[in-house]
């Protein structure tokens, strides 16, 4: 959804000097936006921009990093990019050749030579196949591409044995879409079918049958929310056994309804909104996000719940408990393999995985596979092949640590991960270390995060650091390597003006709104209570004060999407506490978020605007109305994307556009004309927007912004 000028003179803000730049497309709008460009391009010039941008694309377009593949029947597939490459190659390999140093890819689809034949800069979005009926014979897939990388994609169907589109196949235009196989000649399609078929947050309210030959006018009804909702989703859950249809009724980021299809009806499966619910084989799983009273029993939130789904569904209300979180242990995912489950797990933010028999009671192991301040993951390779059923990968990786790609086999002996592959080292990492540390932050919370820099650090509160959060969705951060963090932030050297020479230190804090401690650590910085979040960052900005790490003038901040919204309110509300901000695809007018792109999808998280008694808390959080004339602020970068479809520009348009007619100076903005919310649809563009970012920073956190 986009907005124009003609839209918005009744909109109760209707003086808001700057709404003509919320029509995202307009002539007049793309000029300011091309003249703002030039501006932050020529400043950049003048910096050592170019080399930054060329050694973080080199990380990126490396040879040498690991191909993730996905097991599909008898092979195993990957979409890669490279400088020969980069809009990509989808391709696949056996499993012999994958475990070889340079595995022999079969290229399915080149997105490059695509791009070029039909006159579209394709941008990839992913694949989904159908089920074969012997599960081994994999041959046809929906290819999901997006005409500018943002989040409306074309589907259309692929043929990975013939190397090409199927003709006359599945083809659904470009739409924020959700669809699924229903069957060999069947789709399940929720799309634009015009007026009434989206939902206020712009996703799809129905899904309709789509069948082979038949025009998507004609697609048959199947199911449908409220316009009000967020998003409706059916799948068609295609397990030998245990074939049935799935729809989902997602209310909003935190509730929804999931209904099974039985007898021609739904059956609306009897669990709070609140509780997160998978169907797998003849297993109910149910993941409560607060406390739930089951017949005198209390599910504590985040805990992980099994029923069997029958059982259930007949009123049998016997639940047998998989996971049970501390205050220090919460649970991040889980897997299926074909006779065990899988739990990530977080504790103090370090990972940990139990593996669960439910054959057995659901007795749990722990698997021995994580090193302290370190990230690994593990899930299942393919739970229904014959053979490999109970292999599962294992992803490892910290931020020193390059990540390792392994593979072993539960339940057998010796069944320990085997090393399969390792990404190679991009920076060094020799002279550094990871420490973690605890703020306090204002109600007496403590605030872990990570700390990355050199090992002979002087505490003395002149070094350059780089913060970095994010605090909501419940999305947790976590150790990971980054060749870009470390060439454009741990690498760089100056030497100051008393002869010391200094380092970049990285900091990731783990504040709340966030999923490191699970869904009370989450709820406990929503709406209302929002500050919470900027209150912990704030907290971690002055333990790095306060333990001599760095001071304001070396201390930056940055954070994207919502964590554009927590750097816009570290600019806003703390501006004392940093030495520069980098404001990446932000929400930041928070008056008008729920009418611009997808905002109104959030409002489970924000508060409705709309609503004068939530409109007194969210204005508290509204960057774009917090900017003061009289204030200190620090030298602030804010960039973002024309095609961003979810966050959208508009919003980092008029906060740079109020900041520099206020005459706050260095304030620097860019927009790229693509990339999606991403902000990038290419290495090319990623390595100019991360070195646009890190230049920016150590400019200014060293002293030497012009």
């Amino acid at each position: 959804m986009t907005s124009s000028t003609s839209d918005l003179s009744a909109v109760p803000n209707a003086d808001d000097e700057f709404l003509w730049l919320e029509d995202i497309y307009g002539d007049k709008q793309l000029d300011w936006v091309r003249a703002e460009n030039k501006v932050t391009e020529d400043l950049l010039a003048a910096t050592g921009f170019e080399q930054t941008e060329k050694r973080l694309l080199e990380v990126l377009d490396s040879t040498d990093r690991i191909p993730m593949a996905a097991k599909r029947g008898g092979h195993y597939y990957n979409f890669w990019r490279d400088a020969e490459h980069p809009k990509g190659l989808w391709r696949r390999t056996t499993w012999d050749s994958y475990c070889t140093e340079d595995p022999q890819w079969e290229i399915l689809l080149d997105v490059d030579e695509l791009s070029r034949t039909e006159g579209m800069e394709w941008v990839w979005g992913g694949s989904a196949f159908l089920r074969p009926a012997d599960g081994t014979s994999y041959r046809r897939a929906l290819v999901v591409l997006s005409p500018d990388g943002g989040d409306a994609a074309r589907y259309r169907e692929f043929d990975v044995v013939d190397r090409a589109f199927v003709p006359g196949g599945f083809d659904i235009p470009a739409a924020k879409n959700r669809i699924s196989w229903a069957g060999p000649d069947e789709l399940y399609v929720g799309t634009d079918f015009g007026p009434g078929s989206m939902t206020s947050s712009s996703y799809p309210r129905t899904s309709r049958i789509l069948r082979r030959g038949m025009d998507l006018a004609d697609a048959e009804p199947y199911f449908e929310i409220p316009e009000d909702h967020m998003m409706a989703v059916v799948a068609h859950d295609q397990t030998p056994g245990f074939e049935r249809d799935l729809a989902i009724d997602i209310v909003d980021f935190y509730n929804s309804s999931t209904f099974l299809r039985r007898n021609g009806s739904w059956v609306r499966l009897d669990v709070p909104l609140d509780v997160n619910v998978e169907v797998h084989r003849q297993w109910l799983v149910l993941r409560p996000r607060t406390d739930w009273e089951l017949d005198g029993a209390v599910h504590p939130a985040g805990s992980l719940l099994a029923a069997d789904v029958e059982g259930f569904l007949a009123g049998n209300r016997q639940l047998s408990t998989l996971f049970i979180p501390d205050p220090a242990t919460s649970l991040q995912s889980w897997s299926w393999t074909r006779d065990h489950l899988l739990l990530n797990l977080l504790r103090d933010v370090s990972s940990e995985i139990s593996v669960l028999d439910p054959a057995n009671s659901w007795t749990s192991t722990v698997l021995d596979a994580c090193p302290p301040l370190h990230t690994v993951d593990a899930y299942a390779v393919d739970d229904e092949d014959e053979e490999a059923g109970n292999d599962y990968w294992l992803v490892s990786t910290g931020f020193l640590t390059p990540s390792t790609l392994s593979r072993g086999t539960l339940g057998s002996a010796g069944g320990a991960a085997a090393v399969v592959k390792e990404s190679p080292s991009f920076f060094d990492a020799s002279s550094c270390t990871v420490e973690q540390h605890f703020a306090v932050s204002a109600d007496g919370t403590k605030v872990p995060y990570f700390q990355v820099g050199p090992k002979d650090l002087v505490l003395d509160g002149g070094n350059p650091t780089l913060l970095n959060g994010y605090g909501g969705f419940e999305q947790a951060l976590t150790p990971a390597y980054s060749g870009v963090v470390g060439r454009g932030w741990l690498e760089r050297r100056f030497t100051d003006d008393d002869g010391v020479q200094r380092s970049g230190v990285y900091v990731l804090a783990n504040i709340r709104g966030g999923g490191e401690y699970g869904p009370d650590w989450h709820r406990a910085a929503l709406q209302e209570n929002r500050h919470r979040a900027y209150e912990d960052f704030a907290a971690v900005a002055e333990d790095l004060t306060a333990r001599g790490v760095t001071s304001r003038e070396h201390l930056g901040c940055t954070g994207r999407s919502n964590g554009g919204l927590l750097v816009g309110n570290m600019l806003t509300t703390y501006p004392h506490l940093f030495g520069a901000v980098s404001c990446g695809v932000p929400l930041l007018d928070m008056r008008r978020y729920t009418k611009l792109s997808a905002g109104y999808s959030w409002i489970a998280e924000y508060g409705d605007p709309e609503d004068p008694a939530q409109w007194e808390f969210v204005k508290t959080f509204s960057p774009y109305h917090l900017l003061k004339e009289d204030a200190d602020y620090p030298p602030t970068l804010i960039w973002t994307a024309t095609s961003d479809d979810r966050v959208g520009p508009v919003q980092a348009r008029k906060m740079a556009a109020r900041m520099k007619a206020m005459g706050v100076p260095n304030v620097w903005f860019h927009e790229a004309l693509e990339g999606g919310h991403a902000g990038a649809a290419d290495n090319r563009q990623a390595a100019r927007m991360y070195a646009m970012s890190y230049e920016f920073l150590w400019e200014a956190l060293t002293g030497r912004l012009g």
